[in-house]
């Protein structure tokens, strides 16, 4: 009584024209009650998952400060601005133009693509008397194997940039030498679509890491999420087929015949069980890994908030060439990994402000159990080309009733906006 008499008496004393129409003082906390150690939890909602370098440590950070409302679990969160990063880019260079001197080629990742891939060949060739039922082989591919080849996922990611050598065919050449223990060719195809990522982030149809509406009405559930979870790496393999055509190129032929000339001597000298440790490995790198939350860390929408891209800096890096500074990378792409911090530590005043997450398992299990992210929690774009129908507003943003998945079926537009693996090369 003496709670709710309080309550009540703060509102009416409350002097709401400083607050730009609201009615309460906890719109977005409905349903609050005092817990213990006096702190204020809400039923209805998880407590956030992101928080700033600036928001202090774990004891003294608020759970329960939303920055936003949860958004609609009916639809992706549809924008109308830029995507952040090129403003971002723009202002770190006026505040910092030395940031110029992190740009450029580091030579150590060659090296250490060469010891993950023999790591790689020779365990394949130790389990070759194993069979693939076994506790042991399944130990390895899971704990060994998908810990390496989720390296080189994100060695070729990095290659992908040029980053690895200063001229283009080297790049390539590595890409495709890192690309043989993963056993299915791909590093060709992932550049061209990657590079589209990053120049036309968030557009529908275009950039194929934002999930497709059928995803959308299949997955967006409990049991939708665990699956999504479980087999990400084929919808990650699979999606931009579907989504996005792209233009055969020799380097792409090169991959193929690379990498069949790799399996097949594989399986001829040594059987099929090393192939399948290296297949089995690939699954695990983009299943439930702790490694591979950085799948959903990076651009998935977190806390009702509209912030696209969110940062992962953990001890997980040291295994995954730094992609989880990634906002630092989508600012700066031509940075390579090992300069990453460098980065972070020359800009602290545009980066500890951004909320990031503490870590990647963690990611996976809050992405699986709590309602308010899912497979709609991705901000989207119209594709270039694209007719504007505003149909409603989801969290104050522009919502569209055109079919997601039909932009990238439609030809003329795909034609008017491929990135041809030249241009790909000379934007870097």
């Amino acid at each position: 009584m003496v709670t709710e008499l309080g309550s009540f008496i703060s509102f009416c004393i409350t002097d709401f024209s400083l607050f730009g129409g609201a009615d309460s003082l906890l719109e977005g906390r409905d349903g609050g009650v005092i817990g213990k150690e006096g702190i204020k939890a809400y039923s209805n909602r998880s407590p956030r998952r992101t928080f700033a370098a600036n928001e202090g440590d774990e004891t003294e950070r608020n759970a329960y400060a939303y920055p936003a409302p949860p958004q609609d679990p009916k639809d992706f969160l549809w924008l109308m601005t830029e995507e952040p990063h090129r403003s971002r880019r723009m202002a770190i260079m006026k505040a910092h133009p030395e940031v110029t001197k992190l740009m450029g080629y580091t030579p150590v990742t060659k090296y250490l693509v060469l010891f993950v891939v023999c790591l790689q060949i020779s365990i394949a060739i130790y389990l070759r008397h194993y069979s693939p039922f076994s506790p042991l082989f399944i130990f390895l591919a899971y704990a060994i194997g998908g810990t390496a080849n989720h390296n080189l996922f994100l060695a070729i990611h990095e290659i992908t940039h040029n980053l690895a050598f200063p001229g283009v065919a080297p790049n390539r050449l590595l890409a495709i030498f890192a690309n043989l223990p993963i056993g299915i060719p791909y590093s060709a195809a992932f550049k061209g679509y990657h590079i589209e990522h990053h120049k036309f982030m968030g557009q529908d149809g275009i950039d194929t890491d934002l999930p497709t509406r059928f995803e959308l009405i299949c997955l967006n559930n409990v049991l939708g999420k665990v699956f999504f979870a479980t087999f990400q790496i084929f919808f990650y393999a699979l999606r931009p087929t579907f989504v996005r055509a792209q233009r055969l190129t020799r380097w792409h032929i090169l991959n193929v015949i690379a990498q069949l000339v790799f399996d097949y001597v594989l399986v001829t000298r040594y059987g099929p069980k090393p192939l399948i440790y290296l297949l089995l490995s690939s699954f695990f790198a983009g299943s439930l890994h702790p490694c591979a939350g950085h799948f959903i860390a990076e651009h998935y929408l977190w806390d009702g908030m509209e912030q696209e891209t969110y940062s992962y800096y953990g001890p997980l890096n040291l295994l995954a060439y730094n992609v989880g500074y990634h906002n630092e990378h989508h600012d700066f792409p031509s940075i390579p990994w090992t300069r990453l911090p460098a980065l972070r530590q020359l800009a602290p005043e545009f980066y500890d402000t951004i909320p990031s997450h503490p870590s990647w398992p963690m990611v996976i299990v809050n992405f699986i159990r709590d309602k308010e992210v899912g497979i709609f929690a991705r901000a989207k774009r119209l594709g270039k080309g694209r007719p504007l129908d505003v149909i409603k507003g989801v969290n104050g943003m522009v919502c569209s009733s055109q079919e997601n998945g039909k932009a990238g079926n439609r030809s003329d537009e795909n034609e008017s906006l491929t990135v041809s693996e030249e241009e790909s090369d000379k934007s870097e």
